[in-house]
């Protein structure tokens, strides 16, 4: 009967344990969070998740003879070009912004089904912003309204520039994806995939 005793008093203490183990390591319940609180959650984190990146080049700017409807007034147009021969050389300092668009986020991009999220980000936004204070201007005749031209040429350039970048877009994707995979996972979501497109009929 002693060893009897002693057998059940080890199961029991074995089935105590099993219980508890299962009351601490089961998974707790969780409550999905209100998609609008999400939406404007990610929206403050992007909104610190812009890539900056800090540009230079010399350009080169030669103005063309404009058009306008009277001969004479072309032929004048051309020869005053060509006698003053206005030209402009520079070194051009901005800053380019990468980062996405998320005034345009809103609950269709996000597929939630039990802890797993789905994310579609919205589209990619490239701005350039000049440094007109670290500007060079080098060998110019140029007048005020030629130099602007020639600086929105040179912004235009940098802004070409970067879009076409896959390497820095790259950048700033992976950025936004850790600072929003860490948010969502903080919002109780295991599982945070980032994806091109959405299940049809189950945005938000």
């Amino acid at each position: 009967m002693a060893n009897l005793s002693r057998v059940l008093s080890v199961l029991a203490a074995a089935a105590l344990g099993a219980l508890v183990a299962w009351l601490l390591l089961r998974p707790a319940s969780f409550r999905q969070p209100d998609t609008a609180v999400v939406v404007e959650q990610m929206r403050e984190v992007a909104r610190l998740e812009t890539l900056d990146v800090a540009l230079y080049k010399k350009v080169v700017f030669t103005p063309e003879p404009q058009a306008t409807d009277a001969l004479w007034k072309d032929v004048l147009l051309w020869a005053s070009y060509t006698l003053k021969n206005p030209h402009g050389r520079a070194i051009v300092f901005a800053d380019a912004h990468l980062g996405f668009d998320f005034q345009r986020f809103d609950a269709s991009h996000l597929h939630a089904t039990g802890t797993r999220v789905d994310v579609l980000l919205p589209p990619m936004v490239v701005t350039v912003a000049l440094r007109p204070g670290e500007t060079e201007v080098i060998d110019s005749n140029l007048d005020s309204a030629q130099t602007a031209q020639l600086l929105e040429k040179a912004r235009l350039a940098f802004e070409r520039e970067v879009r076409e970048d896959a390497r820095l877009k790259d950048k700033a994707r992976q950025s936004a994806e850790r600072s929003l995979r860490g948010l969502l996972l903080t919002l109780g979501f295991r599982e945070v995939r980032f994806v091109e497109t959405l299940p049809l009929g189950t945005a938000g």
